[in-house]
């Protein structure tokens, strides 16, 4: 194997190795426990959580992509999950406000979580990457560019999460199959 997939498979098992699990499940137990979950993630990150959108769909639970013409309002019961690695975004920040104030809990997913962002949380699961807030200079500290260390993380995250929510909710794989679209 090349030494440049080495040192990116291992920079994302080092991101592993720090994680804390309680908080990925006390991120698990929110959506196993919301109406709705609506995700939002901008850039890159927006395609990670369009595809952990796509697997919750798989899970039959009620999903929406924000911007999507088919999302509905959140309110009281709903969670909205946003990913933003640096911490905050502008859209993210008007986004989450608008969400905080119809009354719904926001789960932030970020690599700074003392950027603004994480005020306006309910709860906040850190993962611990390279994003384009320290992707310079002495803060460098993944071979990947910008912030594709959290994407990339962002990916393997969000499998896992499928899997314990798939345990936790007791689904079977082949009801996961059975909401797979036919049209493709």
């Amino acid at each position: 194997m090349s030494s440049l997939y080495a040192t990116a498979l291992s920079e994302l098992a080092g991101v592993f190795e720090r994680i804390d699990d309680a908080a990925v499940d006390r991120a698990v137990d929110m959506i196993a426990g919301a109406k709705t979950t609506v995700v939002f993630g901008g850039g890159r990150e927006r395609l990670q959580i369009m595809g952990f959108a796509m697997r919750l769909y798989h899970l039959g639970l009620k999903v929406a992509v924000e911007g999507d013409m088919t999302t509905p309002p959140v309110g009281p019961g709903d969670l909205f999950v946003v990913t933003c690695g640096p911490g905050e975004i502008s859209t993210a920040l008007a986004l989450m406000d608008v969400a905080k104030k119809a009354g719904a809990t926001i789960l932030f997913i970020t690599a700074q979580p003392k950027g603004r962002g994480a005020a306006y949380a309910d709860y906040v699961l850190t993962i611990p990457a390279q994003t384009m807030a320290d992707d310079q200079g002495e803060k460098k500290s993944s071979v990947l560019p910008m912030g594709s260390l959290f994407e990339g993380a962002l990916f393997v995250l969000f499998e896992v999460m499928i899997l314990k929510l798939r345990d936790k909710l007791a689904i079977d794989p082949e009801a996961m199959r059975a909401n797979h679209t036919n049209l493709e």
